[in-house]
Order: structure tokens, then C-alpha cells, then sequence
């Protein structure tokens, strides 16, 4: 059985395409890498093992959740370990490149690999004098490398170019060493589509792209020309991982509200997100509410979406896990939560508050009305029913169409286009229809191909 396999714990959150990992030392402690804020599997997996948690170490300044590192080290007292380079503003280990840490007979050694982000580190795993692992957070993934424009656009060619460099340097290490990503399918970070989540330096070196380019120029293109958009709350995550997150004394959750007590929340201010399944929303809501329906990527659209400085007040339906919720805003710093309405759209309705509603059409119900595709620009590219206008969610409602009135707004099942038409009429829009499916829905139901390009 291989190293991997037998003490390494790979801790996947499918909704932001990241990893985190628990490592068994094998005396009853614990290394963590890249921990959110979450904490929950870790602490599960590691209570299964009887492990404490030892050491908490961070590659980088992450943009796309709170790190979990200084939590573990107020709840059970981890060293912290981290770049120099980050200044963070909290006790920990400043690591520069080169620098090693004896874990109990294994040992971590840090190697400079910027690009991602400027004080980005690796954590090469070692045992004696061989090479175990590494861990390369948003340097080396599998398939890519990491984004580099969330310093700004005007740097991202300079860090595209030192991810280059440190790509180039793992690249030296022995091809079995296995990788371990932070970031991978899934994540805005920038990660190809694909189920493998970790990978050797072999293999990259014989499928990855990037480390094919010929030269460094072809790299930064070839990098530079992958990147998407990523969500609002990317550019202000890393400061507030660099300060340090509020520390948790008690689970997240969401207090009850009457219909009066919410009325008076959103007459003050307070938005109103409903996290139902699409048809539910769709058959009746709260005007003005914001669909985010519960799921895996529940947390990147209400940090796309939703300011994190405005209390929110949440609708759910029968049977959803209100502290499923609760920890997702969480690990990307929305604490404001005013909390949930009591008995859901049916005590809303019973105190007489008012109800819209959202028409769900088929693909065969579409007719000649206007379509609005609010995918990404690259699933966007790959195939929409011809004559589709685009803008993608995240760009709502400031890229509204000169006139959304009487639109069918769709996206790939119908969760984001739901939400989006929940933006469009927060904006004023009217009549408006989701289509339920995707637009291989409409090329199966029409027998006409879809148009590729923007």
C-alpha cells in the first residue's frame, strides 16, 4: 500500500473545487493542508483515526475560502505554517523557500513557487531523503496551473510568467512523486474539467499542457488565454485571510423569524435569499428574493451575487439542512446571517405577505421569445441555441439586456438561470420564463445543431 493511500486523507469540497488534506503522522497527530474554515470532514476523518491535528499549513493567501489553520490552532493548538512572504497578521511559522519542518520523522520542506499569488508556497513532503509528495496548492494541478490575475489584470502576465518558472521547478522533482493540489475541477481558480484530483509529476509532465508549451512566451498565452471569470468575493477574501478570520466559538446556524420579524429585516435593508429547489421558487415567492437554490455551489454564488457587509435573510423548504447553509456562507466570511423565516413560504403566505411566481417552459415552449444564456463564456462557446443573447450570471444585473421583458433565461439545468431571472426581476423585468434543461435539451427537442463561438 502506498503512502497515499495508507496516510494521506484527501478532504474534497465538490462546490468549490478544492481539496484539503489530512495527513496521519502515524504517532496521533495530524499535518492539515489547506483547511477551510469548514472543518467539519477534517475533524470527522481525524476523530476516525484518533488524530490530533498538529500542524495546519497554508500554501497561499487563499481568495476563495477562509482558511481553517487558525481555528485549529486556537481549538487544538496546531503550528501554523505559512509563507513569510504572506505578512500574515496572526502567530505562525514564517517559511521562506528551502526552509523544513521535522514532523515527527517525516518532514515538510517549503519551496517558492509564485504565480497563483506572490508569497505561494509548496510543501514538499519527505521521508529521509525521499520525495513522498508535494502539495502545490494553485502552482502545479492537474491538468493546469492555477490563475494569476487576482492580483489585478495589470500583474497577471508578470505572475503568469513566474508560475512558469515555478512550474519548471517541480517539474525537476522525480517523476513518481505523487502531487497534491489544492484547487481542481470545479474551482474558478482555474482548473480544467476532469474527475482526477490529484496526479505524479510524471504524469503532469506527459499530459499537462502547460508543461508542454516550448517556451516561456507560448506558457503565459496559453495560460493567459484559459482564463475565465471569478466570483466578487475572490478580491477580498485573501486580505481577510492575511488579517486572520473571525474565530468560531460556536456552530454556524440561522435563528427563526416570524413574517414580521423578516418584513422588518428587508424594510431596513436586509436582501432576501431563497435557497429552495427551482421549481419551488419558481411556483411561488417572495417578491424581491433571490434564488440560490441549496447545493454544492451554494457558497459561490451568494459570494458572487450578495454583499457580505448586508444582513440576509433566508427562505428554505421542508427538509433542508439549515446548517448545510449556515457553513457555507461561512467559510467564505457572510456571518450576517439575520437568519431563516419559521415555517418557510407556507407562514409567509398564512400572514397574507405576497407571492410572484416564475414560469418554467420546455424547450418546445421557447417559441420566437427572446433567449438569454447566462452560462460561462467557454460553456457558452462550446454550444447555445442560435440567436441566444449571453451574459454570464455573475454579470447581473449590471449587463442587463436593453430589454429582458418577456425573456427565457437558461443556463445549463436551470439553477443558475433561475437565479438570474431572480436578479432581473429584483431590476424591474417582467414576464419573465426559465427553461427547464439546457440547450442540448433544445437541440434534442428541435433536431437543430446548436451554434459554437461568442
Amino acid at each position: 500500500m502506498s503512502f497515499t493511500d495508507e496516510y494521506l486523507i484527501p478532504l474534497v469540497d465538490a462546490g468549490l473545487g478544492n481539496s484539503a488534506y489530512l495527513v496521519d503522522l502515524g504517532d496521533g497527530r495530524a499535518l492539515a493542508v489547506d483547511a477551510s474554515r469548514d472543518l467539519r470532514a477534517l475533524r470527522d476523518a481525524a476523530a476516525r483515526r484518533g488524530l490530533t491535528v498538529a500542524f495546519a499549513a497554508d500554501t497561499h493567501l487563499h481568495a476563495d475560502f477562509l482558511t481553517g489553520a487558525l481555528q485549529l490552532a486556537a481549538d487544538e493548538g496546531a503550528l501554523v505554517l505559512a509563507s513569510a512572504a504572506g505578512r500574515r497578521a496572526f502567530p505562525h511559522t514564517a517559511l521562506a523557500d528551502g526552509d523544513e519542518v521535522d514532523l515527527g520523522g517525516l518532514r515538510l520542506r517549503a519551496l517558492a513557487t509564485p504565480g497563483h499569488t506572490d508569497e505561494h508556497l509548496s510543501f514538499l513532503l519527505l521521508d529521509g531523503t525521499r520525495e513522498l509528495g508535494v502539495f502545490t496548492g494553485g502552482s502545479l494541478i492537474v491538468g493546469s496551473a492555477a490563475r494569476t490575475d487576482l492580483q489585478g489584470a495589470d500583474r497577471a502576465e508578470e505572475l503568469a510568467r513566474a508560475q512558469y518558472r515555478s512550474l519548471r521547478l517541480l517539474a525537476e522533482l522525480p517523476d513518481a512523486t505523487a502531487v497534491w493540489p489544492t484547487h481542481g475541477a470545479g474551482s474558478f481558480c482555474s482548473a480544467p474539467p476532469g474527475a482526477e484530483r490529484t496526479t505524479t509529476i510524471g504524469a503532469q509532465k506527459a499530459a499537462n499542457d502547460l508543461l508542454a508549451a516550448p517556451d516561456e512566451d507560448a506558457f503565459v498565452a496559453r495560460l493567459l488565454g484559459s482564463l475565465g471569470s471569478y466570483p466578487a468575493y475572490f478580491d477580498r477574501l485573501a486580505e481577510t485571510n492575511r488579517q486572520g478570520p473571525a474565530l468560531l466559538t460556536a456552530a454556524p446556524g440561522l435563528k427563526p423569524l416570524t413574517p414580521a420579524a423578516a418584513r422588518t429585516l428587508l424594510a431596513s435593508g436586509a436582501r432576501l435569499v431563497d435557497a429552495r429547489p427551482v421549481p419551488d421558487f419558481a411556483a411561488g415567492h417572495i417578491p424581491g428574493a433571490i434564488s440560490n437554490p441549496l447545493r454544492p455551489a451554494f457558497a459561490t454564488w451568494l459570494g458572487w451575487l450578495l454583499p457580505d457587509d448586508t444582513p440576509l435573510v433566508f427562505v428554505l423548504g421542508p427538509g433542508q439542512d439549515e446548517q448545510e447553509l449556515a457553513w457555507q456562507a461561512a467559510k467564505i466570511g457572510y456571518d450576517r446571517l439575520a437568519g431563516q423565516l419559521a415555517g418557510g413560504m407556507t407562514a409567509w403566505l398564512a400572514d397574507g405577505g405576497p407571492a410572484d411566481t416564475t414560469n418554467l417552459v420546455t424547450a418546445e415552449q421557447i417559441g420566437d421569445r427572446p433567449v438569454l444564456d447566462v452560462r460561462q463564456t467557454s460553456e457558452f462557446a462550446g454550444g447555445h441555441i442560435p440567436g441566444a443573447a449571453h451574459a454570464e450570471l455573475g454579470t447581473l444585473p449590471a449587463d442587463l439586456p436593453a430589454t429582458a421583458d418577456g425573456t427565457v433565461v437558461m443556463c445549463g439545468h436551470g439553477e443558475r438561470a433561475m437565479t438570474a431571472a431572480s436578479l432581473l426581476a429584483h431590476s424591474g423585468a417582467r414576464n419573465l420564463a426559465v427553461l427547464a434543461g439546457g440547450a442540448a435539451d433544445w437541440a434534442d427537442v428541435t433536431g437543430r445543431a446548436l451554434e459554437e463561438g461568442v
